[in-house]
């Protein structure tokens, strides 16, 4: 993952103690249940990306002439290979 789980956990953190901090919202769950659940869902979404970052990678490596990485021609293969793993993963 390109973010660490402490990272996450602050970040989660972030973003509860901004929403403990809001008047006009009322929950019906407990703000660290929430927090678990931001991080949970971080989690899921970065190793997702690790996945279709690995996928793009793969399919890149098959090509017989595969351009250099980082060249322009790369990068626009590589996002097209990206988010086709992206998009069939309904995302």
């Amino acid at each position: 993952m390109k973010i660490s789980r402490e990272k996450i956990n602050h970040i989660s953190s972030l973003i509860v103690r901004d929403f403990a901090k809001r008047d006009e919202l009322d929950y019906k769950v407990d703000l660290n249940d929430i927090r678990l659940d931001i991080t949970r869902v971080m989690t899921d979404i970065l190793q997702l990306d690790d996945k279709a970052d690995a996928e793009a990678r793969r399919i890149m490596s098959t090509y017989a002439n595969a351009p250099r990485e980082g060249s322009p021609e790369w990068d626009i293969m590589y996002h097209k290979h990206f988010e086709e793993y992206m998009s069939k993963q309904g995302l």
